[in-house]
């Protein structure tokens, strides 16, 4: 395993940044948007751990306990605010505003969803014709959230710390991605997957043991923490996928990936189709007997960026769009005279750390530091409270 090593340069440089940068982090909570996908009509909400005040636009309407049963109703543009078969009221904004260890079981009703559990504070309004559920949490109990999301339970608690100092280190760098919108994040792929409080309450263990860490670039910027479920034994260059050179997501040879569960997979298709497919798209030869045997027989030894033959350059990262394929890592061959067949290596964009390989990394023993430093090029873990993220204006 080879280690990041830093040049004297980059030491004096950390140095300096460490003496010089000290701010003060006032609060250190990220406003979600939950169930960003559904269409929220009708809510319920019960207590499950810590006290509540429920506020109705700036007044206190109740101090709810596990005993209470509380709902929120779509009306036109408002909130119809129910205890059981009270009315409480009708309001434009509302609020549970919880303690540190508060905790709530929220079940939509209209759409039929499962319960969740959902740390500290839970907003209300109403916004293009529907509830909007924001969670106001503590950046640690959102990680775990993360984490667990992202991860899936039951992994190694080594993994966990992987996993929990990339979510943190992504939600900072995307502190601001729906500001406009008036909350920091949302709980989809879009931002990072969150479905409220971790089963595996083994998670927080991890979150305290990597506390505040994030993971910078040799400029001492947070890094885009790309990962993907396998690498099929190669991750990609970030310029061959979003077009962007970064020095720290460079392809590297990923044999931990191999004999995972992702790491192969096969699809086959119609030869008629997959030529019509590339004529049509992109006015590929297919009138030309080279080009059409460049198209059925097409080898990646190592990632390639495109298809080519002679003036036609078709972008792998396209017809796995297109096709809605596993990966642009892929072979083809004819399988018959009337078909051919993808095998491909790895799921997803191949950018950054292979879960699988990670996962594989921390069961052989290797440490989050190891595991992050063989994914990620030129970096460095460093203490978020030396970046100036929730200073005080």
């Amino acid at each position: 395993m080879k280690h990041f090593k830093k040049s004297t340069y980059f030491v004096m440089l950390m140095f300096a940044f460490v003496l010089c940068t000290s701010f003060y982090i006032k609060t250190e909570t990220l406003q979600i948007r939950i169930y960003t996908s559904t269409k929220l009509n009708t809510v319920s909400f019960g207590v499950n751990a810590g006290k509540y005040k429920l506020i109705g636009d700036g007044s206190l309407i109740l101090e709810p306990n596990i005993a209470n049963h509380i709902k929120f109703t779509l009306k036109n543009d408002s909130v119809i605010v129910l205890d059981g078969e009270q009315k409480l009221g009708t309001f434009k904004y509302v609020k549970f505003s919880g303690d540190a260890l508060s905790e709530l079981k929220i079940k939509i009703i209209n759409p039929d969803r499962k319960a969740r559990l959902y740390q500290n504070n839970i907003s209300c309004s109403v916004v293009d014709g529907n509830l909007r559920l924001l969670n106001e949490i503590y950046l640690d109990n959102y990680i775990a959230g993360v984490t667990e999301a992202e991860a899936g339970s039951r992994a190694a608690q080594e993994f966990y710390k992987v996993q929990s100092i990339l979510a943190r280190t992504f939600a900072l760098a995307h502190i601001n991605k729906h500001v406009t919108e008036g909350f920091s994040l949302c709980d989809q792929v879009h931002c990072q997957a969150y479905y409220g409080k971790p089963k595996d309450l083994s998670i927080f263990n991890a979150i305290e043991a990597t506390k505040n860490l994030v993971v910078v670039d040799e400029n001492l910027n947070l890094i885009v923490a790309a990962f993907h479920s396998n690498s099929g034994g190669q991750t990609a260059n970030s310029e061959d996928v979003w077009g962007a050179k970064t020095s720290y997501l460079r392809s590297i040879n990923d044999t931990f990936s191999l004999k995972m569960p992702n790491s192969k997979w096969e699809r086959k298709m119609l030869k008629e189709d997959w030529l019509s497919y590339l004529k049509i798209k992109y006015n590929y030869p297919t009138d030309n007997d080279e080009a059409i045997n460049q198209a059925l027989n097409f080898k990646q030894e190592e990632r390639k960026v495109f298809l080519e033959c002679y003036n036609s350059k078709v972008p792998l990262k396209n017809i796995r769009n297109d096709l809605q394929l596993k990966s642009t890592y892929f072979t083809i061959s004819e399988l018959s005279k009337d078909s051919v067949l993808f095998k491909g290596k790895g799921y997803g964009h191949g950018l950054g750390m292979c879960q699988e390989g990670a996962m594989r990394m921390c069961k052989l023993g290797y440490n989050y530091q190891q595991v992050l430093n063989f994914y990620y090029k030129n970096i460095t873990l460093i203490d978020l409270h030396k970046l100036s993220f929730f200073k005080d204006e």
